[in-house]
C-alpha cells in the first residue's frame, strides 16, 4: 500500500464512488487508474458479502479470468446464482488491485442468503396476474446506456458507450473526471425515472449503504466503491440508518455456499441465464489488454486467424483493412475504428465481401472460447474434487471449445474415460455427448463431444446429495431412478447406462427391478420396445468384460414372451398403430440377430422368430404393412426363396384385395434400407408391382398414390432414376436380361465372359502393369493382384 496521501479531492465528498459498466474495458481502465491515483484504504465491491472470504485466492496464479463467483442453497444446489468476472471486468480489476496493494476488499451487495431466498409468494396469488406484473416490470425497465445515448443523438448505445468511455485511452484526463460525469448522468435519469424498474434494487442500496458506513467507522473516509453506475446516485443520497435497516427487515434466509467457478468467453455473450449479455468479449478482452495501435493489432490477429483456415491473407490484406477501418470512423464521426467499422473492412477486404469466413471471426474472435480456470485450493463440493481428480488422471482436460474425441475401449485409459463420461451423463451433468463413430460400428469404439459449459458446476453441485465421489454418486442415482422408474423401457434403458458407465454395483438392483417389471408387464409393444437395449447392453457388456448372465436370462425370457404375443397384437390394427408396430418389430427382428451372435446357447431364438414372422406372413388379420414386412424380413434371412416370394406378393396384389392394402404391403416389403436395390436387382418383383400399379382403378390411385410417394421418396436418387428407367424400357430390360435369357427371377443363367473380360484392361492400369509386364492368362492376373 502506498504511503503518499490521497490527492486532494478524492474522498472530499465522502466515500469514492466509481460507478462502472460491468464487464467494460474502459471501466475497468478507468477504475485501475483511480485507485492508483487515490490509493484508497479499502475498496468495497458489488457483489455477496460471502465472498469475502475467496478475495485471497486472487492472488494465485491459478485463478485465471473469465471466472465467476457460485452461490448455491445448500439444500437445494439447482438455486444458485452467478457473478462473472473478466479480466476486463472492473470488480476483477479492484480485487486484484486490492491484492497488489495489501489493502482489503469486501462485497458489499445483498448476501445470497437473502437473494437466493428472495422470492415472490406464489402461495395465494394467481400465476396470470404475476406473468403480467412481470411483463409490466420489464417494459417499465430503464436502459441507462439507451437514455443516455438517445440524449447524446446516438441511436446505437453500444456505439456511444464506446465513443465515450472505451476509446479513451489510458492515463487520458483527470483519473476521477469520467467517473464524476456519469454519477450526474444516472443522478438526472434516475430523478427522471425514479428506480427505473428495479424495486428490489432499492433494498440492495440500502444494504450497501449500511456497509459502507461500516467501513467508514473502520477506515475513515478512505473508501472507495466499484458499483454499478446506476447504484451511484443512491448510494450518495442521505438516507437514515433506521431507514435503510427497516427495508431489510424480514428478508428470508437459507444456508448458502459459494466458491469459484470457470467461465468462458461465450457465456458472457449470452443475456439470458447466466450471461452478462455482453455481444464482443474477444473484442472487449483485446481492446483491454493490447498498449497500443488496438485496430492494427487486431486485424492482425484476424489475418492470422483466417491463415490458419488456409485462406490466402497477406500483410497488404491488413495494411488495407486499416485504412479502411479508420476511413470508416472518419467518415461517421467516430473518435476511433470501432468493432463495426473494423468488422467491415475485415468483411470487404480480407473476406472479400463473403460472410462465411466473417462468421469464423465472429466465433473464434469477437466472442471467443477463452475458459478459464480455478486453482484446487478454491471450495469445492466432495464431487467436484473427486471429479478433478478423475480428470487429472484421465488427462480429460474440460476446454470451452467443443472437440471431438475418440475412444478405443480395448485400452484400459480409453475405457476409463468412456465409463466417466456415461457417469456423469446419468447425474445430469453433459459434458459430454455421444456421437455417430466415424469408419467404425464395432462396439469397442465410442465417440463423444465434449464442450464444457459453467453451468455444470451447478449440476455436479445438484448431483453432490447423491455421494461424495462420481462412482459412488452414479450408483446411488440409478439406484434410485430404478426404485423409481415407471415404463419397462425406462428401466432397460438404465441397465444399458449401467453397463456402458460400469456400475457393477447398481446393476442387481436394476435388474431386479427389470425382472420384476418384465413379469408384470403384458403390453407387447412395451416389451418390444424393451428388448433392444437388453441386447445392446449384452453387446456392451462383452467389450467392457462385464459380467451379463442375469441380463441374458432375462433378454431371453422377454424374447420369448414377445414371440408369443406378437401375432395377436398384430392383428386388427390401425394404420398408426401399424407403423409403429412395423418399427417394434425391425427392432425385435435385429435383437434376435444380435442375441444369437453374442450369446452361446441362444441360437434357438432365431428359429423362434422366424417361425412368428411367418405366422404374420400369412395371416390375414393382420395389416398389410406388417405382412409385407415379415416376408421381407424372411427374404433377407434366406429364410424365403425368391419364387415364394413372388406368390406370396401375386396374392397380396391379386385385383380382389383392396388398393390400400395391396399399397401397405408394398410399404412394408419395399421400404427402408434396401427395398430399391432389391427392384432393381429383382425384375419379377418390379414386373409384379409395375402390373399392379397400372392396373389399380383411377378412383382408387390418388387414395394409394401418399402410400407409394412416401415408400419411394426414401431411394436414393440413383435408385430412383434406374427403377424409373427400368420401368420405361419394360419388361426383360434389366442387366439380367443382356445376352442372356432371363431367369424367373431376372437373373441371367450364365456369367457373360465377353463382358467380364472387358474390365480386364481397366483392372490392368488400376494394378500399374506395363505392356511388358502383363499377365498372359487369368490366373496370372488373378496372382497379380493377390
Amino acid at each position: 500500500m502506498s504511503e503518499a496521501p490521497p490527492p486532494a479531492g478524492a474522498f472530499e465528498a465522502g466515500p469514492l464512488l466509481l460507478g462502472v459498466r460491468h464487464h467494460g474495458p474502459g471501466s475497468a481502465r478507468a477504475v485501475r487508474a483511480a485507485l492508483d491515483a487515490a490509493a484508497p484504504a479499502v475498496v468495497l465491491i458489488e457483489g455477496p458479502p460471502e465472498a469475502d472470504a475467496l478475495v485471497p485466492l486472487a492472488a494465485d496464479p491459478g485463478l485465471r479470468p473469465p471466472v465467476a463467483l457460485l452461490a448455491h442453497a445448500v439444500d437445494e444446489p439447482g438455486r444458485s446464482a452467478f457473478w462473472p468476472m473478466a479480466e476486463f471486468s472492473p470488480e476483477w480489476v479492484a480485487i486484484r488491485w486490492a491484492v497488489e496493494h495489501g489493502v482489503p476488499a469486501r462485497f458489499i451487495d445483498l448476501p445470497a442468503t437473502h437473494s437466493l431466498a428472495w422470492q415472490e409468494d406464489t402461495g395465494d396469488s394467481d400465476p396470470e396476474e404475476e406473468a403480467l406484473e412481470e411483463e409490466a416490470a420489464e417494459h417499465a425497465r430503464v436502459d441507462p446506456l439507451a437514455a443516455l445515448a438517445e440524449a447524446a443523438g446516438y441511436d446505437d448505445p453500444e456505439r456511444w458507450w464506446e465513443d465515450v468511455v472505451e476509446h479513451r485511452g489510458p492515463g487520458l484526463g483527470e483519473p476521477f473526471a469520467p467517473f464524476a460525469a456519469l454519477e450526474d448522468a444516472m443522478g438526472a435519469l434516475r430523478e427522471r425515472y425514479g428506480d427505473g424498474g428495479r424495486p428490489r434494487d432499492l433494498v440492495r442500496e440500502a444494504y450497501m449503504r449500511l456497509q459502507i458506513r461500516a467501513a467508514r467507522k473502520e477506515f475513515g473516509d478512505e473508501v472507495a466503491v466499484v458499483c454499478g453506475a446506476w447504484h451511484v446516485p443512491a448510494l450518495r443520497a442521505k438516507v437514515t440508518v433506521s431507514a435503510d435497516r427497516a427495508l431489510l427487515k424480514g428478508l428470508p434466509k437459507l444456508k448458502t455456499d459459494l466458491t469459484w467457478v470457470p467461465w468462458t468467453h461465450r457465456r458472457l455473450a449470452r443475456s439470458s441465464g447466466y450471461g452478462a449479455g455482453i455481444d464482443s468479449p474477444g473484442w472487449y478482452a483485446h481492446l483491454f489488454g493490447v498498449p497500443d495501435r488496438p485496430v492494427e493489432r487486431w486485424l492482425t490477429k484476424v489475418a492470422g486467424l483466417l491463415r490458419e483456415e488456409d485462406r490466402i491473407v497477406s500483410s497488404a490484406h491488413v495494411i488495407e483493412a486499416v485504412r479502411l477501418a479508420d476511413t470508416l470512423a472518419v467518415m461517421r464521426g467516430r473518435p476511433l475504428a470501432g468493432l463495426t467499422e473494423t468488422t467491415d473492412a475485415v468483411r470487404a477486404v480480407l473476406c472479400e465481401g463473403s460472410d462465411v469466413p466473417l462468421s469464423l471471426v465472429y466465433d473464434r474472435l469477437v466472442v471467443g472460447d477463452v475458459l478459464g480456470e480455478v486453482p484446487e485450493s478454491a471450495p469445492a463440493v466432495p464431487l467436484q474434487r473427486d471429479l478433478a481428480r478423475e480428470q487429472r488422471r484421465l488427462r480429460l482436460k474440460p476446454e470451452a471449445l467443443e472437440r471431438g474425441l475418440e475412444l478405443d475401449l480395448r485400452k484400459d485409459t480409453d475405457a476409463a474415460r468412456g465409463r466417466l463420461l456415461h457417469r456423469l451423463r446419468l447425474l445430469g451433468v453433459g459434458w459430454g455427448e455421444p456421437a455417430r463413430s466415424r469408419g467404425s460400428t464395432g462396439t469397442f469404439r465410442e465417440t463423444w463431444r465434449l464442450r464444457w459449459e459453467p453451468e455444470l458446476s451447478v449440476r455436479i453441485a445438484e448431483a453432490g446429495v447423491w455421494g461424495t465421489t462420481v462412482l459412488g454418486a452414479a450408483t446411488a442415482k440409478a439406484e434410485a431412478d430404478a426404485v423409481g422408474a415407471r415404463a419397462l423401457a425406462d428401466v432397460t434403458a438404465l441397465a444399458e447406462q449401467c453397463l456402458l458407465a460400469g456400475l457393477p454395483d447398481a446393476l442387481p438392483v436394476v435388474m431386479r427391478v427389470l425382472a420384476d417389471r418384465a413379469a408384470l408387464d403384458a403390453d407387447v409393444s412395451h416389451l418390444a420396445r424393451a428388448l433392444p437395449a437388453l441386447v445392446r447392453s449384452l453387446r456392451y457388456g462383452d467389450v467392457r468384460g462385464t459380467d451379463t448372465g442375469a441380463l441374458a436370462d432375462v433378454a431371453a425370457a422377454l424374447a420369448e414372451r414377445v414371440f408369443i404375443g406378437l401375432p395377436p397384437a398384430c392383428t386388427t390394427l390401425d394404420t398408426d398403430a401399424a407403423q409403429e408396430m412395423r418399427g417394434h418389430i425391425d427392432a425385435v427382428h435385429g435383437a434376435v440377430g444380435l442375441l444369437a451372435e453374442t450369446l452361446t446357447g441362444y441360437d434357438g431364438q432365431r428359429p423362434r422368430w422366424r417361425a412368428v414372422l411367418r405366422t404374420l406372413s400369412r395371416r390375414e388379420t393382420v395389416p398389410g404393412l406388417l405382412r409385407g414386412r415379415a416376408v421381407r424380413l424372411l427374404l433377407d434371412d434366406g429364410e424365403l426363396a425368391a419364387e415364394d416370394v413372388a406368390r406370396l406378393m401375386r396374392l397380396a396384389l391379386s385385383p380382389g384385395t383392396p388398393p390400400g392394402d395391396a399399397a401397405a404391403w408394398v410399404e412394408g416389403f419395399v421400404g427402408g434400407g434396401g427395398g430399391g436395390l432389391l427392384l432393381v436387382h429383382d425384375e419379377q418383383l418390379l414386373g409384379l408391382v409395375d402390373a399392379w400399379l397400372t392396373s389399380v382403378p383411377a378412383d382408387a390411385f390418388t387414395d394409394v398414390l401418399p402410400l407409394l410417394r412416401r415408400t419411394f421418396s426414401a431411394y436414393e436418387p440413383g435408385v430412383r432414376r434406374t427403377l424409373g428407367e427400368l420401368v420405361r424400357r419394360g419388361p426383360g430390360s434389366g442387366a439380367g436380361a443382356v445376352g442372356h435369357a432371363a431367369t424367373s427371377s431376372g437373373f441371367a443363367t450364365e456369367p457373360d465372359a465377353g463382358r467380364a473380360d472387358a474390365v480386364l484392361p481397366v483392372l490392368r492400369l488400376l494394378l500399374g502393369l506395363t505392356p511388358e509386364r502383363q499377365p498372359t492368362t487369368d490366373d496370372d492376373l488373378a496372382g497379380v493382384g493377390a
